[in-house]
């Protein structure tokens, strides 16, 4: 079978997506089988560029994509940008010259019509149609039509959680049947970190000995302010020695500001630190009001570290019971489960051994095994 596998969206401004997409791209290429790859990339931003595409930037400074295109039994196939027009009217071409016998769009935007092959769509959360305050009404009806459209033309669709198959049935009427549901993972990176390497990272990011850390976009749903509003409330959060809250990740919107002289926000940090920053902390907090998977309280229990994250969404079908689950509308409740956690070392080293446990669980080579399952469905 050749497999055309859509690498455009492996940039900074999809940091979640691009990931999965990279993650997934390099397993089912490490796993041997006769199958061949068609890899689509963008041929003018190439790694590390920092080009700028229609309204977002296209800069990929986090994945060595050189390395995975020139793997063997894969061809690499240079493409017009995901979001351009070029880009939507070639694509049926390129992939009749590719002889692709399927294709895997790992977003919802991609030809509904005219392409010469099955299709396969990955569909990570409905997050526009769950929380229609965090868009414009034209952007929640874009889409709504897209995601139709999308959900239309496909055979397959591939979901990251049980609970984003389920809300994607109920909210469009698919049947479940046509949905499969396969878990991402944190990669072998993430694993406790050298003590010399935290070292090092604390010191180039300023960072003090005692830090707790949540690694997440400045999306509403994110709910970071719920997090330093609980963090003000705390016990831990107000004494003398209070360890700093740490905030990482992609911002939009610009650098977040806080008004509490124990908050620093990092903003996007190199892909390299993630697992020592991890690993340096005492304690990961992850307050999304809404996650088709969530990737970073995995991460995070990879690296050694205790986890609090909210019961909402997939977050507790993927951290089972190696985390504490909170209300993410209950800043107090947030509050006296970070002052638990902190003052009390036997508990966290209790999340720590779990969260190991759990996060060994999932794994790249299964999520590649059960999406190369999902292929073979696809084109039956």
């Amino acid at each position: 079978m050749r497999i055309a596998l859509d690498l455009r969206f492996v940039n900074d401004h999809f940091p979640g997506i691009g990931r999965y997409v990279f993650s997934l791209a390099s397993a089912l290429v490490s796993l041997g089988t006769p199958h061949e790859f068609v890899f689509l990339y963008t041929s003018d931003v190439p790694r590390h560029s920092h080009k700028r595409l229609g309204s977002f930037a296209a800069a990929n400074t986090r994945y060595d994509l050189e390395r995975l295109l020139r793997a063997s039994r894969v061809q690499a196939l240079a493409a017009p940008p995901p979001f351009s027009i070029a880009g939507q009217v070639a694509l049926p071409t390129l992939l009749r010259q590719a002889r692709a016998d399927l294709f895997h769009a790992p977003y919802y935007l991609f030809p509904y019509a005219g392409l010469p092959c099955p299709v396969v769509v990955t569909l990570y959360d409905i997050i526009p149609r769950l929380f229609p305050r965090e868009s414009s009404l034209r952007a929640r009806l874009f889409f709504d039509l897209s995601t139709r459209l999308a959900l239309w033309s496909v055979r397959r669709v591939i979901t990251l959680s049980r609970r984003t198959r389920d809300d994607i049935a109920c909210a469009y009427r698919v049947s479940p049947a046509r949905i499969d549901v396969v878990y991402g993972a944190a990669d072998g990176r993430f694993q406790p970190a050298d003590p010399a390497v935290v070292a090092e990272v604390k010191t180039r990011y300023r960072l003090p000995d005692r830090y707790i850390l949540c690694v997440a976009s400045d999306k509403p749903h994110k709910n970071v302010s719920t997090l330093v509003e609980a963090w003000r409330r705390s016990a831990s959060g107000r004494c003398e020695a209070a360890p700093l809250l740490v905030l990482a990740g992609h911002r939009d919107r610009g650098m977040l500001s806080f008004d509490h002289p124990a908050v620093l926000d990092l903003g996007a940090v190199a892909e390299a630190d993630l697992p020592a920053l991890y690993s340096g902390a005492l304690l990961f907090v992850y307050p999304s009001r809404y996650e088709g998977f969530g990737l970073p309280p995995l991460e995070a229990m990879a690296c050694g570290t205790a986890v609090i994250c909210s019961r909402a969404g997939s977050l507790p079908e993927v951290v089972g019971n190696a985390a504490l689950l909170i209300d993410p509308n209950d800043p107090g409740a947030l509050a006296a489960a970070i002052d638990c956690v902190l003052t009390d070392p036997t508990l966290r080293a209790a999340l720590s051994d779990a969260g190991r446990q759990r996060a060994a669980t999932f794994s790249w080579q299964r999520a590649a095994e059960e999406t190369l399952a999902v292929y073979t469905r696809a084109i039956r």
